[in-house]
């Protein structure tokens, strides 16, 4: 909490901004200073100085075209996506009033562009966790049933775990994003364009819940 403060009153949140403008090097390492910062209780006055430094601007390009990895890149694309959507839950949760708002206002424009690339994630993040569901399951049939019994408890540890790494932390993400706009005030309108998308792609919202 101390050091949250700290980077607040040394304008941790502009310095990161402007990194993360310069597409050098350095911008992955901001995108992950920056999403630790404004995680939790203790990163709201970082994630309501990110919304007044105009920060939106930054994060939300971002958002819409995650980088291509290379051979400078440090992070992968899932690594990229993943401290972005954090980023979006944390002020999402941390912000209030017109700063809420400003943030909302920002998946409604451009004809819900946003919710559009935020259903294309959860769909993305939704098939990998299936893939590694079916893996888990295929590995469970090879198994004696004396060694079920003792080693019952530690895999389903290491089975979640392996879900959590394999794409499930990203997809709650997305989706506690999605259910933040579902309930916003543009609400009805936002979940229309969420319908829509499923439908077309033969999806439902219990995957979702």
């Amino acid at each position: 909490k101390e050091n949250r403060s700290n980077f607040l009153k040394g304008e941790g949140c502009q310095l990161m901004n402007l990194m993360l403008r310069e597409k050098k090097l350095s911008r992955n390492g901001a995108l992950k200073v920056l999403d630790y910062a404004c995680s939790g209780v203790d990163g709201k006055e970082n994630c309501q100085k990110l919304v007044d430094i105009l920060g939106l601007r930054t994060i939300f390009p971002l958002f819409m075209k995650t980088p291509k990895k290379n051979k400078k890149r440090l992070l992968s694309t899932e690594e990229f996506e993943e401290h972005l959507c954090s980023i979006i839950s944390s002020m999402l949760r941390n912000s209030k009033g017109s700063q809420k708002q400003r943030l909302l206002s920002k998946f409604v424009e451009n004809d819900f562009e946003k919710v559009d690339r935020l259903m294309e994630l959860h769909l993305k993040y939704l098939e990998k966790v299936e893939n590694i569901d079916r893996e888990i399951e295929n590995s469970k049939k090879f198994k004696k049933p004396d060694e079920e019994m003792d080693e019952e408890e530690d895999d389903e540890e290491a089975h979640y775990l392996k879900r959590l790494s394999g794409g499930l932390f990203t997809l709650q993400l997305v989706d506690y994003i999605v259910l933040e706009l579902a309930v916003s005030p543009d609400g009805s309108k936002i979940k229309e364009r969420i319908y829509k998308i499923l439908n077309l792609r033969s999806a439902t919202l219990k995957t979702i819940k």
